[in-house]
C-alpha cells in the first residue's frame, strides 16, 4: 500500500547550488566569510545559528551537517557561549534530509558504506546537540519535516508559529525513521503513544498538536516568535553557568533512562539496507 498524500517528504531531490549572492560590507566580519551552509552571529553569551543563510534549500544535506558537528565541537573551547538559538532564514525551518544525495552515495557505492557515513553523521549532529554545555533553543517556522524535525527534538527549549505545520513521513516513502538516533528522543520528549501514531499515519499536524504533545514549548504568531525567544534568553543569561550546565547533564541523564535499549547506533544500517532494497527494485 501506499501513501499518495501530495506532502513535503523526509528527504528532498537536490536542487543546483546557487552562487551566494554578495554580503554587504556593513555585515561584521564574522559573518562575512566563505560561503557555508549555516550562518552564525554571536550577541554577548548568545550565539544565534541559522540554517539556509542564502535562502534556497531548506534540506538536510552533509554540508550543514559537517558545518554543524565542526560549530558544536568548537564549542567544548567556548565557555562565553551559553546560550545558542537554531532557526533557518529560509520560507521553511527545514524539509528533512537530502534524498538526492543518498541516492547518489548509494550509486557510487552500492555497498552502503557512504550512506552508512552520511547518516552516521546525523547521528553524531544529534548528540552534540544533546551534549553541549550550552542551552540550544529551536525557533520553529513554517514547515518541520522528517529530519528537521528530529534535529529540533534535540534542543532543549522549542518554540514554533502558530503556522507551523510537522510531518513525519519516512513510513509513508518506505523508509525506517532512522535519522540522527531521534526515535528515542521523540518518545522522551513527546511520549511512546503519540510518536506511534504520527510516525505509523505519516499525518501533518499544527503547532498546536506540537504543543500539547511536548514537542513545542511555546507557540506564537510568527512576528511575535523573536519575542518568546528572548523572553527565555534573558533569564537564561542571568543563570549559573555551572547550574545550567549541571541541569542539562541531570536531565539528558534522566531522559537516557528511558533509552536503555537505544539502538540508533544501528540507525545508518537500516537506512542503507533499504535503500538499497529500493534501489534493486
Amino acid at each position: 500500500m501506499t501513501d499518495s498524500t501530495p506532502v513535503p517528504t523526509l528527504i528532498s531531490s537536490p536542487s543546483p547550488s546557487p552562487s551566494p549572492s554578495p554580503v554587504p560590507a556593513h555585515v561584521p566580519a564574522y559573518v562575512r566569510t566563505a560561503p557555508k551552509a549555516i550562518r552564525t552571529d554571536q550577541d554577548g553569551p548568545v550565539l544565534h545559528v541559522r540554517l539556509n543563510p542564502w535562502g534556497q534549500d531548506d534540506t538536510l544535506d552533509t554540508t550543514v551537517l559537517d558545518d554543524l558537528i565542526t560549530l558544536l565541537d568548537e564549542l567544548h573551547e567556548r565557555p562565553d557561549v551559553r546560550i545558542l538559538t537554531l532557526s533557518s532564514l529560509g520560507s521553511d525551518f527545514c524539509l528533512g534530509a537530502d534524498r538526492g544525495e543518498y541516492q547518489e552515495a548509494l550509486a557510487a557505492d552500492p555497498s552502503g558504506v557512504g550512506l552508512r557515513r552520511i547518516a552516521d553523521k546525523a547521528h553524531r549532529l544529534c548528540q552534540a546537540l544533546e551534549n553541549t554545555h550550552a542551552v540550544t533553543i529551536a525557533r520553529l517556522h513554517g514547515r518541520v519535516i522528517g529530519a528537521g524535525l528530529a534535529l529540533a527534538s534535540f534542543c532543549d527549549l522549542r518554540a514554533g508559529a502558530d503556522t507551523s505545520r510537522f510531518r513525519m513521513p519516512e513510513v509513508g516513502i518506505g523508509l525506517p525513521p532512522a535519522w540522527g538516533g531521534a526515535m528515542g528522543r521523540l518518545v522522551s520528549e513527546a511520549g511512546t503513544s503519540r510518536i506511534r501514531e504520527l510516525l505509523l499515519t505519516c499525518d501533518v499536524f499544527d503547532a498546536d498538536t506540537a504543543h500539547r504533545i511536548g514537542l513545542l514549548h511555546k507557540t506564537a504568531p510568527l512576528d511575535q516568535l523573536d519575542k518568546v525567544v528572548d523572553s527565555w534568553i534573558g533569564p537564561l543569561a542571568r543563570r549559573s553557568p555551572e547550574a545550567l550546565v549541571l541541569t542539562k547533564r541531570m536531565m539528558a541523564g534522566y531522559a537516557r533512562a528511558d533509552r536503555t535499549a537505544d539502538v540508533s547506533l544501528l540507525d545508518s544500517h537500516l537506512l542503507a539496507a533499504t535503500l538499497h532494497q529500493h534501489t534493486r527494485g
